[in-house]
């Protein structure tokens, strides 16, 4: 008989960013995220929430990891280990990807920017850094490219809102308004050098700026004080769930898993099947063309947004049923109260029978009362819902 042991717990203590004695001096409270101390809030998450959809907001996102590729073959090793056709995106450009396994399971999605003919730089979610790291290096076996983990080399802060150009043209001699939406260039920002990137995972606009971990609480300052006379405030890790979710974009390990292909999720359009290098090659292309002709012929489950009838917020792993029989048609992804709508709101998988929503319906537009036959499981009771297109909420351009 073999006697059972305990494993050890992992008693490795957080990481901290570059931020993290300033976070705490504003009074954040911070929570373990993907090994690392974060700021979840500051104050009140909907106050947070709201200024960034009004005006700004400043978080600190030095969590998230960057790879740099170069050499003569960077393109062609992206090319064959992602999805996209990155070879394709030009020089200050970027391009929202994703890298899959040889199944066609989402190992995560990403920002490739390419910073000139044969540098690129890969980030990845903080969750997943290690796993894309790891596969890129693999992967990199035959090319002419050096896979470079940089996820030391960066502090990343990102300023997002409809104020959050003009907050930054005061600090940067940078052609903001020559900067498309997913480019980046080279720059300094209150004398700081930084990559400035009008990225952003909130649904506004807004601009994540990549610099020496040495110089992120300088940047940092200089926001805060560029933006006080137009209600910037600093932003935690909680609001932006809250305000992605509103933007309907997805998040690695709720809408995202290695279980779930690009064309599961509704996303197949970053995938690029057309390829001028590598004979057309890539990592998973056999399983993903299954995945992509399943879809388009009977695909099982759709991603959908639900928007509460009444107030009981529904949350992740939630079942979605058929109100009148309670047979379980789908599942909650992601849940959380709206502070734009006033309402409780979710992402689901539901079976492709009862994702149908009238034609251009949104948060604003949805159907009156609750679409016929869909409910959540919220601890027992069937809650109505309306099933309506994502996203919830699309800025005014």
């Amino acid at each position: 008989m073999t006697a059972q042991t305990t494993p050890p717990e992992d008693t490795a203590a957080p990481r901290r960013t570059a931020l993290d004695a300033l976070h705490r001096s504003l009074g954040a409270t911070m929570t373990d995220f993907a090994g690392w101390d974060m700021p979840l809030r500051y104050a009140s998450e909907r106050d947070e929430h709201l200024a960034v959809r009004a005006r700004a907001g400043l978080f600190d996102l030095s969590h998230m990891g960057e790879i740099t590729l170069t050499g003569p073959r960077a393109a062609d090793l992206l090319d064959y280990a992602l999805v996209g056709n990155i070879s394709a995106v030009a020089v200050g450009r970027a391009r929202y990807t994703m890298i899959c396994a040889a199944d066609g399971g989402i190992l995560d999605d990403l920002i490739v920017y390419r910073l000139g003919e044969s540098e690129f730089m890969v980030v990845a979610n903080a969750s997943n850094s290690q796993v894309v790291l790891d596969a890129l290096t693999e992967r990199a076996a035959g090319f002419d490219a050096e896979v470079r983990d940089d996820r030391e080399n960066y502090a990343l802060l990102a300023i997002q809102g409809p104020e959050s150009a003009g907050i930054l043209k005061g600090l940067t001699d940078a052609d903001l308004d020559g900067l498309k939406y997913y480019a980046g260039l080279p720059g300094t920002v209150a004398g700081v050098p930084a990559l400035i990137a009008r990225t952003g995972y909130t649904g506004e606009d807004g601009f994540e700026l990549f610099v020496a971990p040495s110089d992120a609480v300088a940047l940092w300052q200089a926001l805060v004080g560029a933006g006080a006379g137009v209600g910037l405030v600093p932003c935690g890790l909680s609001c932006r769930d809250t305000l992605r979710l509103e933007a309907g974009m997805p998040l690695y390990g709720h809408e995202l898993t290695s279980r779930t292909t690009p064309f599961d999720a509704g996303l197949g359009r970053v995938v690029k099947f057309e390829k001028t290098t590598n004979e057309g090659r890539f990592v998973g292309r056999e399983a993903l063309a299954e995945a992509a002709a399943k879809a388009q012929s009977a695909p099982p489950r759709k991603l959908v947004g639900l928007i509460a009838a009444g107030r009981r917020v529904p949350r992740a792993g939630f079942a979605v049923v058929d109100a009148s029989t309670g047979a379980v048609i789908g599942e909650v992804t992601s849940g959380a109260p709206s502070p734009t709508l006033g309402k409780p709101i979710a992402i689901a998988y539901v079976d492709a029978g009862y994702a149908a929503a009238p034609a251009g319906a949104d948060a604003e537009a949805s159907p009156a009362g609750p679409t016929p036959g869909v409910a959540v499981d919220i601890r027992g009771t069937h809650e109505p819902y309306d099933v309506v297109a994502l996203p919830f909420y699309k800025r005014e351009r």
